[in-house]
């Protein structure tokens, strides 16, 4: 598989491994030769770090997003590495490694989510399926990709000829509904597939700018700063209800700044006053 450069023209160069990248690529390829080495422990492994929608009830909430770290074999983790890879990279050099991890997790986790609730409603999965691999968070970003960067050319390795990436996510899309309704096949959940690309879009489509925590972020600062001046204009009220009862007059302004009474405000050039000066 072979992208285009922001301008639109073929090349046959692969994309750089980001730091992002670069650790999830390692932590997933590390747990899978663990997992090998592991050999007959590897159905408790499954059962304790997979996703069990019936165990994430009963207070397994790290399931949410160990399983994605599980894989059922070789192509499956080769596959999911491969793309998360070539569409990911592009993601993070556009957000920064910070928001393009928040991104994945959220895909991952929604994900996960999607597939509890469908195996609660009983539709195509059942409360005791394990559900394995990175396959949410790969299908945010294959969303993420087509929606941002929809004009971009692909390959579509091994087949002979390239298409938009917008046009390869719409595919996509319809084949995983498709194959959704087939539910869990092989221990790999298609309904994770499903709740990745829709996770994937609603946080392209209506997240903050600078993702969940730098949003979260900028209006808990926004939030703080305005107590601390409400804090201030509430002081100097009582600071002035203090000064009239001693026979002394101060004034502060409506933000809480004080305003010198003794002090003449400069002339300006035409023979007006300056306005009062604030600390």
């Amino acid at each position: 598989m072979r992208r285009t450069s922001s301008y639109n023209t073929i090349t046959l160069g692969f994309p750089p491994f980001t730091p992002a990248i670069k650790y999830l690529i390692g932590a997933n390829v590390a747990v899978f030769f663990a997992m090998l080495l592991l050999g007959g422990f590897q159905g408790a492994i499954f059962e304790w770090a997979g996703l069990v929608p019936a165990l994430v009830v009963r207070g397994y909430i790290w399931q949410l997003a160990t399983y994605s770290f599980l894989h059922t074999g070789l192509w499956h983790i080769l596959f999911n590495m491969l793309w998360l890879w070539m569409f990911g990279a592009e993601l993070e050099m556009s957000w920064g490694g910070r928001r393009f991890l928040e991104f994945y997790f959220f895909s991952v986790i929604g994900a996960a989510l999607t597939t509890v609730g469908f195996a609660y409603a009983h539709l195509l999965l059942v409360p005791n399926s394990v559900t394995v691999g990175a396959s949410g968070g790969v299908y945010g970003v294959l969303i993420a990709y087509g929606m941002l960067f929809g004009d971009r050319e692909v390959f579509l390795f091994p087949l002979p000829f390239r298409i938009k990436a917008k046009y390869m996510v719409g595919i996509l899309v319809l084949l995983t509904i498709a194959v959704s309704l087939q539910g869990n096949t092989g221990g790999v959940a298609n309904i994770a597939h499903l709740g990745g690309l829709l996770f994937g879009f609603l946080y392209v489509k209506f997240m903050p700018r600078y993702g969940v925590v730098g949003g979260a972020s900028e209006r808990y600062f926004g939030v703080r700063n305005a107590y601390y001046r409400w804090k201030r204009r509430r002081a100097a009220k009582k600071f002035e209800v203090y000064m009239r009862k001693h026979d002394r007059n101060q004034y502060f302004d409506e933000h809480g700044n004080f305003r010198d009474p003794d002090r003449q405000p400069p002339e300006k050039g035409n023979g007006e006053h300056r306005g009062p000066w604030v600390n």
